[in-house]
């Protein structure tokens, strides 16, 4: 079964984690993964670019001067694409780029790239997700204590409006409750840290 060192937020140890393993030691699979960011990317998409065709363009109705005799290249509407005010040629129309991925194959990418973090020592778990203030330095002092340098994503166990406030002017920083974890933000931060009550809740409701 693997474990994983509990912390504080001052990055001190407090004891041991054991961890699921038919969740935390799941196989690497990169075609899964590949699948749940696509997914989740192409379901952020609105879709609601729209322009005019020629044949949506209002106006155009009268040939714009004679067919013959005038030196011109001959023209039978103001509204085509060569046109100021034309239409456009092969115009984007609104569409829906959602895509569908098994509720299954959803667990088994989270699950996988968690793995991969925890195999990849990127993974730490602490006892509680606190600050007293909700001050942008606290968390600062948390990322220094652990001296964390790139992206991180703190799972948090619920909302806590304080940490919230504390990391939201971190670049570098994200705050999730647990219940919307998802593969995306796990690929996408390169340090993945827990609260002790989120891995708890996970192994509930994973779990076996």
């Amino acid at each position: 079964m693997p474990s994983v060192k509990l912390y504080n937020m001052n990055a001190q140890e407090k004891g041991v984690v054991e961890l699921d393993e038919n969740l935390f030691s799941v196989e690497y699979n990169e075609p899964l993964i590949h699948q749940a960011v696509v997914t989740r990317l192409a379901n952020e998409r609105q879709g609601t670019k729209s322009s005019l065709t020629r044949t949506e363009v209002r106006g155009g109705g009268k040939k714009p001067y004679r067919q013959k005799g005038t030196g011109n290249a001959r023209q039978g509407s103001t509204r085509a694409p060569q046109w100021i005010k034309g239409g456009v040629v092969f115009a984007p129309k609104s569409r829906d780029f959602r895509k569908k991925m098994n509720i299954c194959a959803k667990r088994i990418a989270m699950f996988s790239a968690l793995s991969r973090k925890l195999a990849d020592n990127e993974f730490y778990v602490i006892d509680e997700v606190t600050v007293n203030e909700g001050k942008t330095k606290e968390m600062v002092a948390f990322l220094n204590a652990f001296k964390f340098d790139k992206k991180v994503l703190i799972v948090m166990c619920n909302d806590d409006d304080k940490v919230i406030r504390a990391a939201r002017n971190l670049k570098n920083l994200q705050t999730l409750p647990v219940e919307q974890l998802n593969t995306y933000d796990i690929v996408k931060n390169n340090v993945i840290v827990l609260a002790k009550g989120s891995v708890e809740k996970l192994q509930e409701v994973y779990g076996e």
